[in-house]
């Protein structure tokens, strides 16, 4: 499931993904949801997660990808390139 990301949770952002997925977390140990739901629920919840994780690589990538100049300033498109797809 992992490489099938829904559409729906492809755009959202990492902080939305993440409070989202805490939510189902917390609906999950309380034990009220009825077995079929709690499936669904999880199997949200674990593509939640690959795309929180793949949001943390992206970003990761990014600063690696930033160098600084001999001056202590920002250098490399790669630095002013953040905006999302």
């Amino acid at each position: 499931m992992a490489d099938k990301i829904p559409a729906d949770i492809k755009k959202l952002s990492f902080e939305a993904a993440l409070q989202e997925l805490e939510a189902i977390v917390s609906e999950l140990e309380a034990g009220d949801v009825d077995l079929e739901k709690s499936i669904q629920v999880y199997e949200r919840g674990t593509a939640l997660k690959a795309h929180c994780e793949a949001k943390l690589r992206e970003a990761e990538m990014k600063v690696e990808k930033i160098t600084l100049g001999s001056a202590g300033a920002v250098k490399g498109s790669a630095a002013a390139n953040l905006d999302d797809d």
